[in-house]
C-alpha cells in the first residue's frame, strides 16, 4: 500500500492541514486504464506459470536427489558375488536417476568397459533432460516479463504525448497522468515478475547441478567397481 500526503488549507482557521491518502495494490493496477490492466493481466499469467513450474520442478528435483546411502554398497555386494539379477531388481525398485544409471550399467556387464560407460552417459543425458524439463520456460519469463513491462511504458508515453499533440499543447494534467501512470505500473509489474522468475530459474539450475554431480560420482564409483579385481 502506497502512502501519499496532501497539503490542504483549512477555510476556517486559514492554516495548512495535512491529509493522507493511501493507494492499494488493487487501485494501482486498475487505475492505469485498459492498456495497463491488459498488460498486467498478461504478466500475472506469466507469474502464475513461473511459480507453478518452479514448485513442480523443485519437488521433482528433491525426489531425484534422495538416494539410500547403502545403495551402492548393496550393488557392490551383488556384483562382486555375481548376483546381477538381484542388482537389477534393486535398481528397478529404487526410483532415482542414480538407480536408473546403475541399472543401465549392470545390464551391460560383460561387455567392453567403453560400451558400459557410453550406455551410462546416454542414460545420464536422458535423466538430465527430465530434471531440466520446462526450466527453460522460467528463463523465457525472466527475460520476457520486463520487456512486456517496458512495452506498457512505451504505450503509456505514446498516449501521453498523443494527448499533448491533439490538444495543441493545452492537455489537462489528468489526461497526461493517465498515460504516465500506465507506463510506470506496467514497468514495475514487469520487473517484479522478471526478478521472481530469474531467481527461481537460478535456484533450479543450482539444485539440478547438485543432482547431476551426484549422478556422476555414483557412475564413477560403479565403473571403479567393475575395474576392481575379483
Amino acid at each position: 500500500m502506497l502512502l501519499f500526503q496532501d497539503i490542504a488549507q483549512d477555510p476556517e482557521m486559514g492554516e495548512a492541514v495535512s491529509t493522507e491518502k493511501t493507494l492499494s495494490v488493487i487501485d494501482l493496477i486498475f487505475n492505469g486504464g485498459t492498456g495497463s490492466i491488459l498488460i498486467i493481466s498478461v504478466l500475472f499469467i506469466m507469474l502464475g506459470v513461473a511459480l507453478y513450474i518452479y514448485f513442480e520442478r523443485i519437488l521433482a528435483i528433491k525426489a531425484a536427489s534422495k538416494i539410500d546411502k547403502n545403495f551402492m554398497n548393496q550393488i557392490r555386494d551383488y556384483v562382486s558375488s555375481g548376483k546381477l539379477d538381484a542388482a537389477k531388481m534393486l535398481c528397478t525398485q529404487t526410483d532415482s536417476p542414480v538407480a536408473r544409471l546403475t541399472e543401465k550399467g549392470v545390464s551391460r556387464i560383460g561387455k567392453p568397459l567403453d560400451d558400459i560407460n557410453t550406455a551410462i552417459e546416454n542414460a545420464g543425458t536422458l535423466e538430465v533432460y527430465k530434471l531440466e524439463k520446462n526450466v527453460s520456460v522460467l528463463a523465457t519469463v525472466a527475460g520476457a516479463a520486463p520487456m512486456i513491462g517496458f512495452l506498457g511504458t512505451v504505450i503509456g508515453m505514446i498516449l501521453a504525448f498523443h494527448q499533448m499533440a491533439t490538444s495543441g499543447g493545452q492537455a489537462e494534467m489528468g489526461s497526461l497522468a493517465s498515460g504516465i501512470y500506465t507506463a510506470m505500473t506496467t514497468t514495475v509489474a514487469g520487473l517484479i515478475v522478471g526478478i521472481i522468475a530469474y531467481m527461481g530459474y537460478n535456484h533450479l539450475v543450482n539444485r539440478t547441478d547438485k543432482v547431476v554431480h551426484k549422478m556422476e560420482a555414483n557412475a564413477v564409483e560403479f565403473l571403479d567397481l567393475l575395474n576392481e579385481p575379483l
